[in-house]
C-alpha cells in the first residue's frame, strides 16, 4: 500500500529538475527527436508543444501512429527491452521536452511507488488509445475517423480542459492519421465548417458539436461519392 508520504511525490518537480540523467531541452518546429532504428535508451516527457510519431514500412510507406502533447511520455519501448526505436518522433511546433535516461526512470519506478502508479496509468491510457484507434480504423468511415482525430487533437474527453484551437496540422497530416486522401479530408473539413463544427483561417478551432459526427451520423449537405 502506498503511504501518504509516497503519494506526495511531485511529478512536475521531478520532471523539471535537470542533471543526473535528466536533460530538459527546447526543440524547434519540425526537428527530429529520434529516428526509427536509433538506439532505444531513454524515455521522454513533453512539457510543452506537440510531436508526431511516424513509422516507415520496408516498402517506404510512412504512417502517422500518434500525435502527442503536453504531459505525455513517449519512447517507453526501452523499458520493455526494445533495443532500437520502432518509430520516428518529430516536433510539430516548438517544444520543451525532458529526456530521462533508461537507468534513471527504471530506478525511479522502483523507488517511488507514486511515480510508478502515474506511469502505469499513462501506459494503460496509451494502450486503450491504440485499441480505440484500431477499432476506429477498421469500422468507422473516414468522416468519423477525421472527426475523432480532430477532437483528440483538441483534447476533448480528457480530464484537462479542452484546447479547441489546434496549431499547425495540415490536411496532409490529417489524411495520414486517418488513412485516407487529402481530397477527402478537404471535402469533410469544408463540410464540418459549413455545419459550424469547426472554424479555420490560419488556425483550426474545433467545437464540441463535432462530437455529433462521432456519436451519430452528421447532417447531409450534399451527396457524397466514393470512399467511406
Amino acid at each position: 500500500m502506498v503511504s501518504a508520504e509516497e503519494k506526495h511525490f511531485d511529478l512536475k518537480a521531478f520532471l523539471a529538475i535537470t542533471g543526473g540523467g535528466r536533460l530538459l531541452a527546447k526543440y524547434r518546429a519540425n526537428q527530429i527527436i529520434f529516428s526509427q532504428g536509433d538506439p532505444s535508451d531513454a524515455v521522454f516527457f513533453i512539457h510543452s508543444g506537440q510531436v508526431k510519431i511516424t513509422c516507415i514500412s520496408e516498402q517506404g510507406k510512412e504512417a502517422i501512429i500518434a500525435i502527442l502533447g503536453p504531459d505525455q511520455f513517449f519512447g517507453e519501448g526501452c523499458l520493455a527491452g526494445q533495443p532500437r526505436r520502432m518509430a520516428t518522433v518529430t516536433t510539430m511546433i516548438e517544444c520543451e521536452i525532458m529526456r530521462l535516461e533508461k537507468e534513471v526512470i527504471t530506478r525511479t519506478l522502483h523507488d517511488e511507488p507514486a511515480f510508478s502508479e502515474k506511469f502505469v496509468a499513462h501506459l494503460l491510457a496509451r494502450t486503450i488509445r491504440v485499441e480505440a484507434d484500431l477499432v476506429d480504423q477498421l469500422f468507422n468511415s473516414s468522416e468519423k475517423r477525421l472527426a475523432r482525430a480532430l477532437l483528440l487533437l483538441a483534447n476533448f474527453g480528457k480530464e484537462s480542459k479542452p484546447e479547441p484551437v489546434i496549431p499547425n496540422v495540415s490536411q496532409e497530416t490529417l489524411a495520414e492519421m486517418i488513412g485516407t486522401t487529402r481530397s477527402r479530408v478537404n471535402f469533410f473539413m469544408n463540410k464540418f465548417r459549413q455545419l459550424g463544427f469547426i472554424d479555420y483561417n490560419g488556425t483550426l478551432t474545433v467545437h464540441s458539436s463535432l462530437l455529433s459526427v462521432v456519436l451519430n451520423d452528421a447532417p447531409k449537405i450534399k451527396a457524397e461519392s466514393g470512399e467511406t
